[in-house]
């Protein structure tokens, strides 16, 4: 999956990027399916005596599970699946109800080396997804063939 809901190149930095997509929440959950349902960002998790913020939380109607989202303004690292790990099981162990599914995880970086997502996923316990998000809208040529491609409009 490549998210498309940012539109600005110069984002500088994850707060700028987590309003871009509360800003184009619809067309960030038409990304995602059906089913999504917002449940917060800056999502406090209290460990301990340390408070830590998932950028966006959802529901996922269809999988019955927390979808926690991390953004990230530049390239991944392998680190970010470890913090993820971390939000996951905190989610698990506070939030989720017994009928629900194990919390899933999602990183969306501006860009990814295919082998480092690899190998940082190959001993993660929990369920985690690395996507890339797209900075700028497609050229002129593309918009046209999305747009030759739209039904027309009955009259």
């Amino acid at each position: 999956m490549r998210a498309t809901f940012c539109s600005s190149p110069d984002l500088r930095s994850e707060t700028e990027l987590r309003k871009a997509i509360i800003h184009n929440l619809r067309d960030f959950f038409l990304e995602f399916g059906r089913g999504l349902t917002f449940v917060g960002e800056e999502h406090v998790l209290s460990v301990w005596q340390g408070d830590f913020r998932v950028d966006l939380l959802f529901f996922h109607r269809d999988l019955q599970c927390l979808l926690a989202v991390e953004l990230k303004i530049g390239p991944f690292k392998p680190e970010y699946v470890g913090k993820m790990q971390f939000y996951l099981v905190a989610l698990d162990e506070q939030e989720k109800r017994k009928h629900e599914m194990p919390s899933i995880g999602l990183i969306l970086c501006k860009s990814k080396d295919q082998e480092q997502v690899r190998i940082a996923l190959t001993t993660a316990s929990s369920k985690i997804g690395v996507s890339t998000y797209k900075t700028s809208l497609p050229d002129e040529e593309k918009i046209k063939e999305h747009l030759r491609k739209l039904p027309l409009p009955k009259e």
